[in-house]
This record gives C-alpha cells, structure tokens and sequence, in this order.
C-alpha cells in the first residue's frame, strides 16, 4: 500500500508541473479548462485508433492533426493522409461548382481515425512542410466542432499554423 500512495503522490505532483507549463500565460479560467481537458484525454480507452482533428489551411495537402488516445494534443503530429484503402472525411472539390461545402469545411471537427502511421515522411509543396503520412483504413466523426486545440487563447487566421512543427522543414 505505501507504494501506491508513493506513486500516487509522484502522479500528482507530475501533474500539476505539466499543467504549469502548459497553463503559463492564461486566464485562471483558461488554465482551468486546459487542466478539464487534460483530464478528459486521461480517461479516453486505449485501443488500435488514433484520435485526429481537422486543420484546414488552403492551398495545403495537410489533414490535420492525429494523436493516440490518452495523449494530449501537445504530443500529436501534423499529418498528411493516404488515401490508399479511404478517403479522407469530407472529401468535396476544393471549389465547388454549386456554392455548396468545399473541401476543408470540416476544420476542427475531430475523428476517430483507423489506420497506421506508415514511416514515410511526404512533402508538401504548398506549405513546403515534411510531415509524417498516415494510412487512413476508416474514420468516425467524434465532434463536429471541438474547439481550441493547443490552448485556449489560441487565434486561428486561416493561413498560419498553431505551432513549430518539429522536424516538418525541408
């Protein structure tokens, strides 16, 4: 027993280090929410899925942003999709003839994601990134509308990304 209390106590206090750093710069409320959110990613069941959340720029051939399940979002990757076995969720022309959705309306909605990261490493012209592929095999819709992704200050302009990606220049 004085071990799990032990490793209890170590999980506690490694927590509220993390959600410092995490939480420099925001609100109380702000603060509040990333540690609500932490907590959530926390409890999702582990399994063979990914969880991925669309981010839309124009003009680019990347997906978005993919994780593994109990991971907080400031460990997934940028991805590009392979659409071998599946097509991407949503996939509608980029300029569609009838003024309906286009392509990318979908950014920020968040799946679950079947499929492997296959190794390869693709190049993006358009935002001359590198980034990791992954092999799309079926996609569920989790939220249409999830909300901030890193933190919740955080401004989308639609042409820039959120963060460095790390090891995506070419």
């Amino acid at each position: 027993m004085p071990r799990r209390a032990l490793f209890s106590f170590l999980l506690c206090l490694a927590s509220l280090l993390i959600t410092g750093c995490e939480t420099v710069g925001l609100t109380p409320q702000q603060a509040a929410l990333v540690d609500a959110r932490r907590r959530q990613i926390a409890m999702e069941p582990r399994g063979d899925y990914y969880i991925g959340r669309r981010f839309f720029i124009n003009h680019t051939h990347l997906w978005g942003y993919v994780r593994s399940p109990g991971q907080g979002w400031e460990s997934s990757k940028l991805v590009i999709m392979n659409e071998r076995y599946q097509k991407i969720p949503y996939r509608l022309p980029e300029q569609p003839n009838d003024g309906g959705y286009a392509y990318g309306d979908d950014h920020n909605a968040e799946y679950t994601l079947y499929g492997r990261f296959t190794g390869r490493k693709v190049f993006d012209p358009n935002s001359n990134l590198v980034l990791p592929e992954f092999e799309l095999r079926r996609s569920e819709l989790r939220n249409a509308s999830a909300g901030w992704l890193f933190k919740p200050n955080e401004r989308f302009n639609g042409s820039q990304l959120l963060r460095a990606e790390p090891g995506s220049t070419p």
